[in-house]
């Protein structure tokens, strides 16, 4: 059952993630960006007109300092 959304707000939609892929893309993203990085793929992926891939955060620095 997919749940209603109002007028204003797209449908929600459930996405299974490793919890761990998830926070880290939260950590990178921004917590309240992770929806619209997700929506950018998918637009990207799906060749949508004028869609582009979202720009990567840089790389994390390593712990070990290599």
């Amino acid at each position: 059952m997919v749940s209603r959304a109002k007028d204003t707000h797209t449908t929600n939609r459930v996405m299974r993630l490793d919890d761990e892929d998830w926070d880290d893309l939260g950590a990178r993203a921004g917590v309240r960006q992770r929806a619209a990085v997700v929506r950018a793929l998918i637009r990207w992926y799906l060749r949508r007109p004028g869609a582009e891939l979202p720009e990567r955060p840089p790389a994390p620095k390593d712990s070990a300092g290599a």
